[in-house]
């Protein structure tokens, strides 16, 4: 399994996040299955863009600027677990994530927010489709023609998915990338300038154009509250 994830920001330690947004089908199978292990999360990765040939030769410290991250704690919806597909959308408006991280190297005690320089904050106010002027979606798309290799971004102004009468509907946004890019963050700037995350990637037709990811409510807060209490006193 490869996705992508986002940095955000922690209330029990401020400016020394160590806590990632993703898909809930990055860390949990479903419906039909059970946890993922040994999730190891690499910002920025390849940030200065090797090709795969100079990739052959690039030294750990270039492909991985920032280090290694393993995720220590993780949790998704319970509607995820209980509805989760592998296609088809089931669950999908509650595709949503938060791990928590520990560094591989022990990083001299610095935290996750701390060594890339920032974290986003995460808008819980499920903005109405017609109120969001433009969404940034950024992840590392893996399945064909992408290789996985490269972040990539889509910008656009969202449109509304729905999947049943009883799901939150969903942002829509027109973007080529592909499996891997799941769990990337949706930023979108605020009322007040400053850009916050609202969504993630969660699904797309397998012939790509077009991606969707869930409004994030209560139940994307619970789970993000609870792993953020899980290490208030650490």
């Amino acid at each position: 399994m490869v996705c992508s994830a986002t940095v955000v920001q922690d209330p029990a330690h401020p400016g020394k996040s160590n806590l990632l947004w993703t898909a809930g089908h990055c860390v949990h199978a479903g419906k039909s299955g059970g946890w993922y292990r040994n999730i190891a999360f690499v910002p920025s990765y390849n940030n200065q863009g090797r090709s795969n040939a100079q990739l052959q030769n690039a030294s750990r410290a270039e492909v991985a600027p920032y280090g290694v991250w393993w995720a220590d704690a993780a949790k998704t919806s319970q509607q995820w677990i209980d509805q989760g597909g592998r296609t088809g959308g089931n669950g999908a408006s509650y595709d949503f994530a938060v791990i928590h991280v520990t560094p591989e190297q022990g990083n001299a005690g610095k935290s996750l927010e701390e060594t890339v320089g920032g974290a986003l904050p995460v808008n819980f106010g499920a903005p109405a489709v017609p109120k969001v002027q433009s969404i940034t979606a950024t992840g590392y798309p893996a399945a064909a023609p992408y290789d996985g290799q490269l972040a990539y971004q889509c910008q656009d102004k969202p449109g509304r998915l729905s999947l049943g009468t009883s799901d939150p509907t969903m942002y829509r946004i027109g973007c080529t990338m592909t499996g891997g890019s799941s769990g990337g963050g949706w930023v979108e700037t605020g009322s007040d300038g400053k850009p916050a995350l609202v969504s993630n990637t969660s699904i797309g037709p397998v012939r790509a154009g077009w991606l969707a990811g869930p409004r994030l409510g209560d139940v994307a807060k619970g789970v993000y509250d609870s792993v953020s209490k899980k290490f208030a006193g650490q």
